[in-house]
């Protein structure tokens, strides 16, 4: 119903995994490598190519590898807990968790009581945002609808201060874009997508009785406004830049760049304290809003709200309305072919809105203490490696060598699930109201959020829910944190073998951690401050071998004259590489721990296991119309490039395949990249 506000300096990883049965067998299957091709050559097909041909996309999938097998067994887990927590509510304990995501499941698989009330539950706001007349009465729109947990123009979050990260401060952050990035907005190549956006546009507000010809009216209105809010945006690689993330201001200060929204106000309604200040991250584009309240209509502004009002809703009203929404944005957008069944559009409210609290309930069935003891283990162990890393380093100096150990000290851990859960009681979820239980979790969630601007920051404290099938690093907290749904073959087999898990899990282990290190984490210091701790010269030498990956990456073309954005991927892709390289090392320091661990298995030596597992990770295949959004906006490069991109870089690769200088797999001279 609202739009999630991410946190956009949490980096997540996206890692596609499999699992599930598929592993039970063996902890590798050597029979699905491709010997027909060298992996010297195509490393990522040696490895993928075969499972790939074997395993089309879903039709309810835009795309489909090892990732989401394994999100999907993750989500079966979570289907068969929400099932009977919804069988067993009634007699649940009055208020438990239990029982609330039961009411909630059981309401938004009531199909009949959803299809009854149509897009009743929306008809209130609707009336709402037709009352708007003035400025005034616009921007007390906009302070309700935030209060609700809803995101309309701007969104409202609360993160740790980028320059007193011990705090939480709140943050506004551009926003109002229906479509993926600006370029959808200005470019010619998205046309017939602009065009297709409007018809959508229209069919909404028609399913609400606005006449065709009024629909198309203000279809075209949507879309103008929306594109000078575009104009006024910054691209995702423009955001990878912290001074395009945060302005501190005090409210007299914003007040001056948005005379027309009074900000203390805007917060007072909140309940948020703002009397030090906060961030308006873009000032740009605040003016920009602020300028729009002058000169826009007010005819225009209440088409806005209203299409954005029911595009949100939709996916929990009546069927008319789930489908125009499936249809615009997962069809048309994406490629999708079908829509998904109910269960699973239902879970993703609940893990959208309660997740935490579902969590709650997956740990006790899905993650044994022994997982992550053993876990802890190999962070334990992939620490060290990354250390010994930056002290071996030959191109910085000693001064910044001394702050990236002190960085590396205050490094904080968090594996499987929070030590303390979240608290649910005060929130109200019924059996037999589906949209009223997504609007009452939508606005709990803000609140709670909210709740903690000028509180000191809390470390433990986690950003993913336990069932999520990733892990992230966040630079203001200085965190690397490791869901329990994440360890799970492939990435991380208790049964397996070393070079199997290094490959696997301490890959990942590595790549959160050097994102610590990377284009946007290197900004951030010990304490998780936006500082500067690097001498000018080391700065220099780190940016000219970053600039080599960005080189390498935007040679990739994963459509047909559509490249990869090496600066819009590069943290990822420096994580990529320098995760890999300490998961190596540590594989090497196990081996020589444990000298009996090193023998080859199934015909493959522990290091070729090691990269073998690595490339598993990233097998599958995606629609391109997805891949098109994708390349556009997400920060992570396609995964036949991430399987590849790291070995080939490593002379530990050519060695363990016995690959030669002039093989594809092999970058050497000024073409191979190493940083960390």
């Amino acid at each position: 119903m609202h739009r999630k506000v991410l946190q956009p300096l949490a980096l997540a990883v996206s890692l596609a995994l499999s699992g599930g049965s598929a592993f039970a067998a063996s902890s590798f299957d050597v029979t699905e490598l491709d010997k027909s091709i060298s992996p010297c050559n195509d490393f990522n097909d040696f490895v993928n190519a075969k499972w790939v041909a074997k395993n089309p996309i879903p039709a309810d999938r835009t795309r489909w590898g090892a990732f989401d097998q394994l999100r999907e067994h993750s989500l079966e887990t979570q289907h068969d807990i929400a099932e009977k927590a919804a069988k067993g509510a009634d007699g649940a304990k009055a208020g438990s968790i239990d029982q609330k995501i039961g009411w909630f499941y059981r309401s938004g698989m009531d199909d009949a009581a959803v299809e009854k009330a149509g897009y009743d539950p929306i008809k209130g706001d609707l009336a709402k945002i037709d009352a708007l007349k003035t400025p005034a009465d616009i921007v007390g729109w906009l302070t309700d609808s935030t209060s609700r947990g809803r995101a309309d123009v701007f969104q409202v979050a609360v993160l740790p201060d980028f320059q007193n990260a011990a705090m939480q401060i709140a943050y506004t952050f551009q926003g109002g874009l229906a479509l993926p990035t600006k370029d959808y907005y200005e470019k010619p190549d998205y046309a017939e997508l602009r065009d297709a956006y409007k018809a959508h546009v229209a069919k909404v507000l028609q399913l609400t009785g606005v006449s065709e010809a009024d629909a198309k009216k203000q279809a075209d209105e949507v879309l103008a406004f929306e594109t000078r809010l575009a104009k006024a945006s910054f691209l995702p690689v423009e955001l990878r830049d912290p001074k395009n993330q945060y302005h501190f201001v005090t409210i007299a200060e914003a007040d001056k760049v948005t005379p027309n929204i009074e900000w203390q106000k805007f917060f007072a309604a909140q309940h948020a304290d703002v009397a030090k200040g906060f961030s308006l991250s873009q000032p740009k584009f605040f003016a920009e809003v602020d300028a729009m309240l002058k000169d826009v209509p007010a005819d225009q502004w209440r088409a806005f709200f209203k299409v954005h009002t029911i595009d949100a809703a939709s996916p929990y009203l009546a069927k008319p309305f789930a489908d125009e929404h499936f249809a615009f944005y997962d069809a048309k957008l994406n490629g999708q072919k079908e829509q998904r069944v109910r269960w699973k559009r239902v879970m993703d409210a609940i893990n959208e809105n309660m997740g935490m609290a579902l969590g709650e309930m997956y740990v006790a069935v899905a993650f044994p203490p022994e997982s992550k003891a053993r876990a802890k283990e190999l962070v334990s162990n992939l620490q060290d490696s990354l250390k010994a890393r930056i002290e071996k380093l030959d191109w910085m100096s000693a001064d910044t060598k001394k702050k990236a150990i002190e960085k590396w000290a205050t490094f904080l851990p968090k594996i499987g699930y929070p030590d303390k859960w979240r608290d649910w009681s005060g929130i109200k979820i019924v059996p037999d109201n589906y949209f009223a239980n997504v609007d009452a979790a939508a606005k709990y969630d803000f609140n709670y959020q909210i709740s903690k601007v000028g509180k000191p920051t809390d470390r433990l404290e986690w950003g993913m829910t336990p069932q999520t099938v990733n892990a992230y690093y966040n630079p203001t907290d200085n965190t690397i944190n490791f869901p329990a749904a994440i360890l799970q073959p492939p990435f991380f087999d208790a049964k397996a073998d070393d070079a199997i898990n290094y490959g696997g899990i301490g890959a990942v282990i590595g790549h959160e951690a050097t994102h610590g290190y990377d284009d946007q984490g290197s900004q951030f210091d010990a304490k998780g401050n936006n500082a500067n701790w690097w001498t000018k010269d080391d700065r220099a030498k780190f940016d000219a071998r970053t600039d080599k990956l960005v080189k390498q990456f935007d040679a990739y073309e994963p459509l047909p004259g559509k490249h990869v954005n090496g600066k819009l991927t590069l943290g990822e892709n420096i994580a990529d590489l320098g995760g890999l390289n300490v998961a190596f090392d540590a594989l090497q320091a196990d081996l020589k721990k444990h000298p009996e661990r090193n023998k080859s298995v199934d015909g493959y030596t522990p290091d070729q296991r090691f990269f073998l597992n690595f490339a598993r990770v990233w097998r599958g295949s995606i629609l391109p119309q997805r891949q098109e959004v994708l390349l556009n906006a997400d920060p992570h490069a396609p995964a036949k490039f991430r399987a590849i991109a790291a070995p080939s870089n490593m002379p530990q690769f050519a060695e363990s395949f016995q690959c030669k200088a002039g093989d594809s797999m092999v970058r050497s001279g000024d073409t191979q990249v190493k940083i960390w």
